[in-house]
């Protein structure tokens, strides 16, 4: 059985790498997370091994997406694979 807590990990990198510009608004939405837990695993992302950017598009500081620049250490095409495992683990 996959661990809930590491499966949204790796759902948020596949949402990130699928959407243009992966805002934490955009994500909530397509993922149907709070917001807080979005904010909470994507400071967790580096301690696996992961390098994300926040690239902004606009004025102010929150104005912007998150893009995945190196998966580290995670095989993205084993994440795409598997998404249905993943989302029922996250699911309970």
């Amino acid at each position: 059985m996959l661990n809930p807590t590491f499966s949204r990990r790796l759902l948020l990198l596949h949402a990130i790498e699928h959407h243009e510009k992966a805002s934490v608004p955009e994500l909530m939405k397509s993922l149907g997370w709070p917001r807080r837990t979005l904010q909470d695993i994507i400071k967790a992302l580096p301690g696996l091994g992961v390098d994300l950017e926040f690239v902004e598009d606009g004025v102010r500081h929150n104005d912007g997406h998150y893009r995945v620049t190196n998966w580290g250490p995670i095989d993205k095409q084993w994440v795409a694979e598997h998404k249905a495992s993943l989302e029922a683990a996250v699911q309970g």
